[in-house]
Parts: structure tokens; C-alpha cells; sequence
């Protein structure tokens, strides 16, 4: 036997059968308007005007695992009439989710990148310090001037000996920052080498060595500027090795 349900919303009506509208406690979608409503409210009883019935080609039971509009099928053992298809629960539009996702997904790898390159952003947008300090405040984490060491250059240099002192060498250099922001002071590696180019002896010097004593520490704070380069001096004591060659790179700490 079947049965007619009227859309609340919009008044059309559909055949449906009683063991397909008990199914969901009675909630179906209709397949014209979309709206969901109260099947089983919805029922036409006998005795009413006569309505008029439209098909449902569209509808089908409800299943939450069907990823698209449901086949009309055929009903055995009455009159072969087409299975409506019902949804008992609106599902959240798959493009929304999607979205909401994806932005987060891509909001996670711009926090990640912030915080990566932290130091690069400050110094290119100054008015983002602030914020990122206030961040690694939380993050216990420190916004430091940029450290990269490919964009700084050692314009030239020279070691010779200290004409006053007997087994001195004075180390001349220029570092140039190529950067387009300011970085930090980088550290040197000064290694003399013998006649087959052997390591003799090393030493790292670093940016409190080579600045100035009384300007040091305001120095290192602003870090080099875009494009500035600075001069150093540097006196090496060389008296227990028989060098006579050198070799001077740029660094940073670990």
C-alpha cells in the first residue's frame, strides 16, 4: 500500500511507502524545494481533496555514505512504483568544509613560515617586530636580526706581519652586507695553513673582538645595515707556528 506525503514547505506531494517513511523517525528531504520535513506529519489522509502527485525521480532513502543523488529503483510486489528518495539530515555542503580546511590549513603554514623566518620578516617589515615580539613573548622565543650568511662578503682582507711586534700578525678585512635589511655582525674563522697548505692553527673571532670596545654593544644591536659594509683589525699572535698561508671565512654561532 502506499501512501502520500505533502512537502510542508513548498506542498508537493510524493507516493512513499510505510516502511520507507518510518525510516529516519519519519524526516525526509523534498526532492523539489529541498527542505526537509515531518514525512509522517505530512501524511494526506483519506477522505481529503484529491491531490495531485508529482514523481520523484530524484530522491531516494536516506544513506550518509551516498556521494551523490541516489538511482530511482523498483519496489517488488507493488505495482514495480519508483522508490522515493528521502535524506533524513541536511549534510553540510562538502565545498564549505572544504574551505574552511583549506584556510586552515593554510593559515597553520603562514603561522610556521612567521615563525621561521621571523628574524627576516622583522627586518623587512619593521612593523611587524612588535607583534612577533609579543608572540615569542608566549613562544619563549627571540626575534633576532637576520643571519644569513650568503648575503654577506668579505670585500677583501689581508694579514700581515705587525712590523712592531716579532711573531704578530694583523688581519685587515671589510664585510660588506648585500642584504636588503639589516643583519647581525657574523663571526670570522682565521686559519693559517703551512707550504702544503696544512692547518696550522685556527681562531674565531667574534663581533666583539673586531668592533669597536666603546660602540661595540650598540653596534651589534642595530646589526649591519642594507648595503653598509665595516672595517676591521684584528692582531693574531703567530709565534709558535711557521705559516704561510691564510684562509678567512664568515659565520654564524650555532
Amino acid at each position: 500500500m502506499s501512501l502520500v506525503t505533502r512537502c510542508s514547505n513548498c506542498g508537493t506531494s510524493f507516493k512513499v511507502l510505510p516502511g520507507q517513511l518510518s525510516a529516519r523517525s519519519g524526516r525526509v528531504r523534498c526532492g523539489k524545494c529541498d527542505a526537509v520535513f515531518d514525512g509522517i506529519a505530512g501524511l494526506v489522509e483519506d477522505g481529503h481533496a484529491p491531490v495531485r502527485v508529482e514523481p520523484s525521480p530524484q530522491l531516494g532513502l536516506f544513506d550518509p555514505s551516498r556521494q551523490a543523488p541516489p538511482r530511482v529503483e523498483q519496489v517488488a510486489g507493488d505495482d514495480d512504483e519508483p522508490l522515493p528518495a528521502f535524506m533524513a539530515e541536511p549534510r553540510a555542503p562538502r565545498r564549505a568544509v572544504w574551505t574552511s580546511l583549506t584556510a586552515l590549513a593554510l593559515l597553520a603554514l603562514f603561522a610556521q613560515l612567521a615563525y621561521y623566518f621571523r628574524a627576516e620578516l622583522a627586518a623587512s617589515v619593521p612593523a611587524a617586530r612588535a607583534p612577533l615580539q609579543a608572540l615569542c613573548g608566549y613562544l619563549n622565543c627571540e626575534v633576532r636580526l637576520p643571519r644569513l650568511v650568503k648575503l654577506l662578503s668579505i670585500d677583501s682582507y689581508e694579514v700581515r706581519a705587525d712590523p712592531r711586534r716579532e711573531g704578530v700578525i694583523i688581519l685587515n678585512a671589510v664585510i660588506r652586507n648585500r642584504a636588503p635589511f639589516p643583519q647581525e655582525y657574523p663571526a670570522l674563522q682565521l686559519t693559517l695553513t703551512d707550504e702544503a697548505n696544512r692547518q696550522l692553527v685556527s681562531r674565531a673571532i667574534s663581533p666583539r673582538e673586531y668592533l669597536d670596545a666603546a660602540r661595540g654593544p650598540q653596534l651589534i644591536g642595530r646589526g649591519i645595515y642594507p648595503g653598509a659594509e665595516t672595517s676591521l683589525t684584528v692582531y693574531f699572535d703567530a709565534s709558535r707556528t711557521r705559516a704561510t698561508g691564510y684562509e678567512l671565512v664568515l659565520f654564524y654561532p650555532s
